[in-house]
């Protein structure tokens, strides 16, 4: 369902230059006429805003039952800084936040991950920016399992690109859900941009999705 905060979150993204139109190649190697970049998002006001959306959706699908949050390195740094920020700031909960190094750590304290030390046990949630193939979410995963017996309960991104995986007839987020026992949140889909586009009168933008829709995508 198309709903009102979904239509200010696409309008955000747009704003932000994050929800482009054009010529892209997916990290899938897909050619696509629409991407999602989150590390175009450059001020404090358009993290602290997008920190909220993050956050209100953790904290509908979860509320506190978690222990803390990973952010995948890069563009997961930000995010998962944001939605702690704004956890606290909007709903007063309070949860540590670590991302991973892209390289190992020889000196000082060491070690492959920064900011909070999982412990077993712990209920981890990972923050991201989007999923097309799931790639990122297994990377993800293999760093998470060297932490410790941690386990990883739900992935919260900003767009379900709603694409197919390596399984015909399911997506990749249907695949990475049943081999990792995950859930996958997101604030909106490809197909509430679509639709939202054609609201907005967009027509030429909307045509320019449906073919890759068609193509790769399933939808509910």
């Amino acid at each position: 369902m198309l709903t009102e905060n979904k239509k200010e979150f696409i309008d955000f993204m747009l704003s932000a230059g994050v929800l482009r139109f054009g010529d892209f190649v997916t990290k899938s190697g897909r050619n696509t006429q629409y991407f999602v970049n989150t590390g175009l998002y450059r001020t404090g006001a358009q993290l602290s805003r997008l920190g909220s959306y993050y956050a209100a959706l953790v904290k509908d699908a979860v509320g506190d039952g978690f222990d803390a949050m990973f952010g995948p390195a890069y563009k997961g740094i930000p995010l998962a800084a944001a939605c702690a920020s704004a956890l606290w700031r909007d709903f007063g909960i309070d949860k540590p936040y670590f991302f991973n190094r892209k390289e190992a750590k020889d000196h000082g304290e060491g070690g492959v991950t920064v900011g909070y030390q999982p412990q077993d046990g712990d209920r981890v949630v990972i923050i991201e920016d989007v999923i097309t193939a799931g790639t990122a979410v297994r990377e993800s995963m293999s760093i998470l399992r060297a932490c410790g017996d941690v386990k990883v309960t739900d992935v919260f991104i900003s767009v379900n690109r709603c694409e197919v995986g390596q399984t015909p007839g399911k997506t990749a987020i249907m695949e990475v859900e049943e081999e990792f026992g995950l859930r996958v949140h997101p604030i909106v889909t490809v197909a509430d941009i679509h639709g939202y586009l054609k609201e907005k009168g967009e027509s030429a933008l909307a045509a320019a999705m449906e073919g890759y829709m068609a193509r790769y995508c399933i939808l509910d």
